[in-house]
């Protein structure tokens, strides 16, 4: 007996058919398993509210035995001692994130300013060796900081960069513009060049199509990589302790870690200083955060 297809393949669910079964021990499994995702956040975020805590601590409850979690008394002291010197003038620390701020927001600039267009350039032109040539961009990242601070403190010194400013912000970049080529060359094969070829059958230069049409369909992708170089920038550590030397010119991670030595360490200071270091970062990041998450998840779905 022939059979049509409409008979033999049901539009719509089937009627009167009982639901599934749930798989036995599911519900068993999704409780381990959120009570040891539980476990595990608490384990890294431990560090995290133990240094918020230690910065609202008095010195007497910071140094206590055993550790007070809770009935401390609350104190604002160690947040005022960041900013305000003991004489009531600015602080070293205070100088010093003004220098990251600066540091760090110029180079994340400059390297996007140069990155971006350079991705572009890959992306859209057929060059010579070009595959060699994104190997030797990005080769550059792949030797750490501190293998290379010896060649560049010696090149600095000989033009006379050393413990200034521009020189952070000339290195951050340096090491921030492969990152970014590299970041944003995928961004930009994931924008489709017939809309460049439309606007100049329109009239527009390529430099024009990309300005008025590319480009702001890479806002979410140069939001993503700005926060990751800000990041590189604003936590670098290396360069900034080996190529500076003054007050005036360092930034905030040596001078936070200057903190630490001699007979007493005030822990208070330095887990607020540790605070308002991790502030403006979260807080960049939280103000990008549309453009951040579409940005990390562009082109994880082929159309």
């Amino acid at each position: 007996m022939a059979v049509s297809v409409d008979e033999a393949v049901s539009a719509g669910p089937a009627r009167g058919r009982p639901p599934a079964a749930r798989r036995p021990g599911g519900r068993g499994r999704s409780v381990l398993e959120v009570a040891l995702l539980t476990v595990l956040a608490v384990v890294m975020l431990f560090p995290v509210l133990w240094m918020i805590e230690t910065s609202i601590k008095e010195n007497r409850d910071v140094y206590a035995i055993p550790a007070e979690f809770f009935g401390f008394t609350v104190t604002m002291d160690h947040f005022k001692d960041v900013f305000v010197a003991p004489d009531g003038g600015r602080s070293a620390l205070s100088v010093a994130f003004l220098n990251s701020v600066l540091v760090a927001g110029a180079s994340t600039v400059l390297a996007t300013v140069l990155g971006v267009p350079a991705a572009w350039a890959y992306s859209r032109f057929a060059l010579k060796a070009k595959k060699d040539q994104l190997f030797f961009i990005l080769s550059t990242r792949f030797m750490p900081p501190v293998v290379v601070v010896i060649p560049i403190f010696l090149m600095y010194r000989q033009v006379g960069l050393i413990d200034s400013k521009l020189g952070l912000i000339l290195i951050y970049a340096a090491y921030n513009v492969p990152f970014t080529i590299w970041m944003m060359k995928g961004f930009v094969d994931e924008v489709p060049a017939e809309y460049e070829d439309a606007a100049m059958l329109d009239g527009y230069t390529r430099l024009q199509a990309f300005r008025k049409f590319t480009l702001p369909l890479l806002v979410p992708g140069i939001a993503a990589t700005a926060v990751f170089a800000l990041i590189f920038s604003w936590n670098e550590f290396v360069f900034a302790i080996f190529l500076t030397s003054s007050d005036s010119v360092r930034t905030a991670p040596p001078a936070i870690a200057g903190l630490i030595g001699g007979t007493t360490v005030d822990w208070g200071l330095v887990a607020a200083a540790s605070v308002v270091f991790a502030l403006p970062v979260l807080v960049f990041a939280y103000l990008v955060r549309r453009h951040l998450v579409a940005g990390v998840t562009l082109g994880a779905v082929r159309r």
